[in-house]
């Protein structure tokens, strides 16, 4: 972390998870061997950063809660520092309320990103990526992919909700819920579920295709009575067969021939 970037930043005088985050920390540490608890680095960077959104209203990784994390972690600060610089999720400076993160990677671009970009520029007061609203409700970041792109052009919201099907209008409907306190729903902003085609599924569109936990459950019971069936007609067959063979025994052999 250099010294330009502690001059930059109010970073605060001292950091202390609180009862929360302790709480969620030592679960974490439940899942690594003592010895290899600096793998829950990525972890504890996200308490910080929640915890901080908490008290703040502002997620961010101050440089004095990365050196808190390292001696949880008994690390070197610096690898606590190169993780935090390296992954994009970890803001290192204060941000808003709501960080939107703007996807404009090919397919979002091409579904209309740039739309979606001027609408949060023009609600939210912001002139630029990385600044954050006069009022602290607003910050942004252009990301790369997120991984919705049968859903573009999407946004995410405070490295959590996605925000999909957005255009110019759809995006400043979502800011001004942002804006009164009460964030919508996270997903697609039109007529569409999960990823389905707009306005419902095409295929599959009635109940009783779908693969469910009863039609499994039928199945099973299905089989399972067919193969007590089959095991249960082999006995018989097998109990026919002794049968018929004790009451048709074979004709006993002649006796041998003296001499022969």
């Amino acid at each position: 972390m250099s010294s330009s970037h502690v001059a930059e930043v109010a970073e605060p005088a001292s950091f202390a998870f609180d009862a929360a985050s302790l709480a969620e920390i030592e679960t974490i540490l439940k899942r690594y061997p003592p010895e290899r608890k600096a793998s829950a680095v990525i972890f504890l960077l996200y308490e910080v950063q929640k915890q901080m959104a908490r008290h703040t209203n502002s997620g961010w990784v101050p440089q004095v809660a990365m050196d808190v994390v390292a001696e949880v972690l008994d690390m070197a600060p610096i690898r606590v520092y190169e993780v935090a610089t390296f992954y994009t999720m970890f803001n290192l400076k204060p941000v808003g309320r709501y960080h939107l993160q703007v996807c404009t990677t090919t397919p979002c671009w091409l579904r209309g990103s740039d739309d979606v970009v001027a609408a949060c520029f023009k609600k939210t007061g912001l002139s630029h990526f990385g600044e954050v609203s006069a009022d602290g409700l607003f910050s942004m970041a252009e990301v790369e992919c997120l991984g919705a792109c049968v859903n573009a052009p999407m946004m995410q919201v405070n490295n959590e909700s996605y925000y999909e099907d957005l255009d110019g209008p759809r995006t400043e409907a979502l800011l001004d819920a942002f804006r009164r306190g009460e964030p919508p729903a996270a997903g697609p902003t039109i007529d569409r579920l999960g990823s389905q085609a707009e306005g419902g599924p095409t295929t599959l569109t009635h109940a009783g295709e779908f693969w469910s936990p009863e039609k499994y459950a039928v199945v099973k019971r299905e089989r399972a009575e067919a193969a007590e069936r089959a095991a249960a007609e082999a006995a018989a067959a097998e109990a026919a067969a002794q049968a018929a063979a004790a009451a048709n025994p074979p004709p006993a052999d002649p006796a041998a021939k003296p001499g022969a």
